[in-house]
């Protein structure tokens, strides 16, 4: 650029420093919305390792572990347990009342010594709740969910569970 009187490398210069402005702008509203997608995902993975934490190692609330301890169906639920989360998947699933975009999450996990589908069942709705607790916990939205935490908020999304997938 050769510099003269009539003010034209200012001009350029304008143009060039708003065009990375708003280049910037946009790189940043796109960085921020998969940012907060993959830290609820992160927080997902975090509560299902939880879920199976306490579950592995029978760890129960006084009221399940009375019912369980009482019904002979259930007893095998009070032995410890080697659970694995084998993949989190995510599903778009449009908007919701809130205007949220809509995901649901499903868990696949394998565990041996899971035989019936009463155990799998009570132990997919543990992983789920640590799930969708995780997640709410995370992003502080606590008091606008109920008390399963379904559904588990951010500030864009509303996140739900499908039953948990053994395999």
């Amino acid at each position: 650029m050769k510099i003269d009187k009539k003010g034209q490398m200012t001009v350029e210069l304008i143009l060039l420093v708003s065009f990375a402005i708003i280049s910037a702008m946009i790189l940043a509203n796109a960085v921020m919305d998969s940012n907060e997608l993959n830290m609820a995902m992160a927080s997902a993975r975090n509560g299902a390792y939880e879920g199976i934490s306490s579950n592995g190692l029978a760890i129960y609330p006084k009221e399940s572990f009375d019912n369980y301890s009482t019904d002979p169906k259930k007893q095998s639920m009070m032995r410890q347990k080697c659970i694995k989360i084998v993949k989190i998947t995510e599903t778009d699933k449009g908007k919701d009342n809130f205007n949220r975009t809509r995901i649901q999450l499903k868990i696949y996990a394998s565990c041996p010594n899971l035989k019936t589908k009463e155990e799998k069942e009570s132990t997919g709705d543990r992983i789920n709740y640590n799930v969708r607790k995780s997640i709410t916990n995370s992003f502080k939205t606590e008091n606008i969910t109920n008390k399963l935490f379904n559904p588990a908020f951010s500030n864009k999304y509303s996140f739900t569970t499908a039953n948990v997938v053994w395999v």
